[in-house]
């Protein structure tokens, strides 16, 4: 799916592992002293990635879990993703916004899965289930007997625009703060409100009642 690639949220996940070839060389690393030096600070960004995926880790294994469908295969997802930050921590903490550009990482490490493995868009869960009625909360029970027996829920909500399915996603899935959803996605709360209405407004015109 278009949506999980971080350059059409406008966040280019890089491979920074070649230098540039116009920067001059670095010292001479074989002096201990430098040597010394490199150590305590390859130390220091590593306690602050470790630190920063601890924050983030419980959110990326939830919004994992949702898109591959099963425990092992979110924890492999997010391994992944991990791994890639990790290696190149430096150039990531360089970002505008390291939540977001984190957040592309792992979109991407879950597309590449599910291209691998056949996995599903989203997966059919009660958690996904109660979240969609909870946004459609309007709604009678007969519409969401249409939505769900003729449509497919689960399918209108993995049919929405890539921001919109994000929103609904970490809001009414995972039960994320409107500020927290406007960290990782890079865009601000009043952006998040407006996705949730337009979300609403799609999803009521496929069950075919106007708001």
């Amino acid at each position: 799916m278009a949506r999980d690639s971080g350059e059409a949220r406008g966040v280019v996940v890089r491979d920074p592992a070649r230098p540039d070839p116009r920067d001059p060389a670095g010292p001479d690393r074989s002096e201990p002293g430098v040597r010394r030096h490199a150590d305590r600070s390859r130390h220091r960004l590593a306690l602050t990635f470790d630190a920063f995926a601890a924050h983030h880790h419980r959110l990326w294994l939830r919004y994992a879990h949702t898109q591959v469908g099963s425990r092992a295969a979110a924890e492999s997802v997010v391994e992944s993703a991990c791994a890639r930050l990790l290696a190149y921590w430096p150039h990531v903490l360089l970002q505008e916004s390291v939540a977001q550009y984190a957040w592309a990482v792992l979109k991407e490490e879950i597309a590449r899965r599910r291209d691998a493995h056949e996995g599903p868009a989203l997966v059919d869960t009660a958690a996904f289930d109660a979240a969609a009625r909870k946004l459609l909360q309007h709604g009678t029970p007969d519409q969401f007997t249409v939505l769900e027996h003729e449509m497919g829920l689960y399918g209108a909500i993995a049919r929405l625009p890539e921001r919109q399915y994000d929103v609904v996603v970490l809001r009414y899935v995972l039960r994320v703060a409107d500020e927290v959803v406007a960290e990782y996605l890079g865009i601000e709360v009043p952006t998040v409100r407006s996705h949730v209405r337009h979300a609403r407004r799609r999803l009521a015109r496929e069950l075919g009642r106007a708001r």
